[in-house]
């Protein structure tokens, strides 16, 4: 009997560890991340002030002629681009952090889990990504553009360092987690949660629901709500879009099993006695009573010269079994 075949949907490592290798492996995958963003942070960190004017300029463009940023606090000029490098240097370490995280997960997982995962973390990467530069490029000189021109007649637009990277930090990360949404939208069909047909039937509540958390994720003003709500709602449809393909390819991926398990189902079997027994049990055809027929539609029954034939030779037969008789005959 040949070995059954192992469905594609088993784990490559079957051995369990035990729990202090896990979490020696996490410390040394967090040490590798730690060091990681502070090499991201020597680094840069010479070029601290230079990347704080860089991180400025969408403001200090659209500031009034004289008028420039200020620094409210003492140690402010010191801490607030050390704060700056600091976070530039987590964000540019996110790809090699979440590919520790993976590397640490990886072994757990199903074969088919972790061709899902790994689309999913290098999208999920880009699109952060994406959303941060749309915020810089597109959003930031529309909002600062608005703030300054409405600003009131003898009031000096002169905004503190520390406040104005607090303000930027809170776009960049709404609109960074605001084009994760196809990527939430395909896992949620990917695990079953929801269907595309669901999510297309939803639109309407997922527009407002949209503008509802542009509202609290950005600052009180109605442009940059909707430039959040907007990218949102689009990506909404792009994350249905995508998850019809992943219903397609589970379909397609649970077929292959089917086969893949019908197939070695029909080369494990192997007939037991009784099966056998059955088989290999067959009924004589000279033992068969003429016109009898294995097809009840094809039975003939006997004539009448059949039958008295049948008649006679089974006297006949009765006859030559019969022991001969011991008596002496009458009148002996």
């Amino acid at each position: 009997m040949s070995e059954k075949t192992e469905p594609d949907t088993t784990a490559p490592d079957d051995q369990e560890q035990p729990l202090i290798t896990h979490l020696l492996e996490l410390r040394d995958r967090l040490l590798r991340m730690v060091l990681v963003v502070l090499v991201f942070f020597i680094a840069m960190f010479p070029f601290a002030n230079d990347i704080y004017s860089l991180m400025a300029q969408p403001l200090m463009q659209h500031l009034p002629e004289g008028s420039s940023m200020v620094a409210i606090e003492v140690a402010s000029p010191f801490l607030i681009p050390f704060k700056l490098v600091l976070m530039l240097s987590v964000v540019l370490a996110i790809p090699y952090i979440l590919y520790q995280l993976w590397a640490f997960v990886a072994p757990g997982l199903y074969s088919n889990e972790k061709r899902l995962a790994m689309p999913l973390l290098v999208s999920s990467i880009l699109l952060f990504y994406a959303g941060m530069a749309f915020a810089y490029f597109v959003v930031f000189p529309l909002v600062f553009g608005f703030f300054t021109s409405v600003a009131p007649e003898g009031v000096s637009v002169m905004t503190d360092i520390g406040h104005y990277l607090d303000f930027v930090n809170m776009l960049f990360l709404a609109f960074g987690i605001a084009f994760e949404v196809p990527v939430a939208t395909v896992l949620l069909v990917a695990i079953g949660t929801t269907t595309p047909e669901k999510l297309a039937h939803y639109r309407p509540y997922v527009f407002v629901a949209a503008f509802i958390i542009g509202m609290f994720l950005t600052p009180p003003d109605v442009i940059s709500q909707i430039l959040l709500a907007l990218p949102m709602w689009l990506l909404y449809e792009l994350g249905i879009v995508f998850s019809r393909f992943v219903v397609a390819g589970k379909k397609d991926e649970q077929e292959e099993v089917a086969v893949e398990e019908q197939a070695a189902a029909s080369e494990d079997y192997v007939p037991s006695a009784d099966d056998e027994a059955s088989a290999g049990h067959s009924v004589d055809a000279s033992q068969e009573p003429e016109g009898y027929a294995e097809d009840d539609e094809d039975y003939r029954p006997l004539t009448d010269e059949e039958m008295e034939a049948e008649l006679d030779s089974l006297e006949f037969v009765d006859e030559e079994d019969e022991p001969p008789s011991t008596e002496p005959p009458k009148g002996a």
